[in-house]
């Protein structure tokens, strides 16, 4: 199991690639046969030129990759899975909590699937984890994009004609896109003020340059993938409560709050969102799993009577792809590393490794994960 099949992005929003030739180029050195199909990289600024000069070979068609490949790579769950050969191993985001039906599919079909989002997060799998390279890439453009609406600057600016006071911006969620986000609009001159259930992370943001604003939700903690615990509905309320009087003085309010494999919860209701001066900008992170806030659409902005404005920011790093590509491409790259058997040279499917373990779906015609076996 040595040949991979780069696929070219069906979904028209979708601006990334799973592979980058510098990558590419690594692995054919490792012994890995590689082909790309015809335009995977344009998006991104990669021409087929490029991905030949590294060593690849460029296939005009899906059938002709599925044909040619033992392992298939792209970023998101392809359309129909017609043309996947039986034993195919399949390496993509996937979404997996919602896709239940797909994954009996794939199962049936006798695809092996790999869920990267499943990959754990342990220090060995860090360099794998598509969570935290692409979440770090949307924090950062939650807050290049909420300054581009924000009708005022972020920065203090002392002029002739008086003092411009700085931005305020209060950032919900200190996991990787918030530090970022953080980090982001201290750069670019704001007043940041932070919030996450864990307080653990009060370190973290003051070491940053913001304010951690503490309120009491009782026992609180993390699981130990690294994720907040899921609030009961008295400490939403709390949480709710304590966050109105910071969303009232704020320009910008930006919402990470995910729950892994669950609905996103409301922390922002429309009274609170009406208690925020007019020309707020809210950037809603969470809008593709239900949103934070009340009110936000995955499809659209919404303009609020008051003048408050709440942007749905799913997938913001496909706003970037140059990098949102390089960094996922290296996510594969440390992948497809961690199991190379140079020996054989040959693609090893461990199934006693912790990594695999956690991000192996479906195999020998049947659903392996334990999370999914019904």
């Amino acid at each position: 199991m040595n040949k991979v099949f780069l696929c070219k992005e069906t979904a028209r929003e979708e601006t990334r690639t799973a592979l980058v030739p510098p990558d590419i180029k690594a692995l054919v050195a490792m012994g890995y046969e590689i082909a790309v199909q015809s335009g995977a990289g344009l998006k991104v600024g990669y021409t087929d030129d490029d991905y030949s000069a590294a060593g690849a070979k460029i296939l005009g068609t899906l059938d002709e990759g599925y044909k040619f490949c033992d392992i298939i790579v792209r970023i998101n769950k392809p359309d129909t899975i017609s043309g996947i050969r039986e034993n195919a191993l399949h390496i993509s985001s996937f979404d997996v909590f919602n896709q239940k039906p797909a994954i009996k599919e794939y199962a049936e079909a006798g695809i092996k699937l790999i869920s990267l989002e499943m990959v754990p997060r342990t220090t060995l799998a860090q360099k794998m984890d598509i969570l935290s390279s692409q979440a770090s890439l949307a924090g950062y453009y939650a807050v290049v994009l909420a300054a581009a609406k924000l009708p005022k600057i972020f920065p203090m600016m002392m002029t002739p004609s008086g003092t411009i006071s700085p931005a305020r911006v209060f950032i919900i969620g200190v996991g990787v896109a918030g530090l970022q986000a953080i980090a982001t609009a201290k750069r670019l001159g704001a007043r940041v003020e932070a919030f996450d259930t864990r307080p653990v992370v009060e370190e973290q943001v003051k070491s940053l340059g913001a304010k951690f604003v503490k309120i009491d939700l009782g026992e609180m903690g993390q699981t130990e993938q690294g994720y907040a615990k899921e609030l009961t509905a008295e400490q939403i309320e709390l949480q709710r409560k304590g966050q109105a009087k910071v969303c009232a003085q704020s320009d910008v309010v930006i919402t990470t709050a995910k729950v892994f494999g669950r609905k996103a919860p409301i922390l922002l209701t429309k009274e609170m969102v009406a208690q925020m001066k007019p020309g707020s900008i809210i950037i809603d992170m969470a809008v593709k799993t239900g949103g934070n806030v009340e009110g936000s659409d995955p499809e659209k902005e919404v303009l609020l009577d008051n003048g408050v404005r709440i942007i749905g920011g799913d997938s913001l790093e496909r706003f970037i792809p140059k990098d949102a590509s390089n960094m996922f491409s290296g996510n594969i790259f440390a992948f497809l590393e961690h199991f190379w058997n140079a020996e054989q040279k040959s693609f090893r499917l461990d199934t006693e490794d912790e990594i695999m373990k956690g991000c192996l779906i479906t195999s020998d015609k049947k659903i392996v994960h334990k999370s999914f076996i019904e």
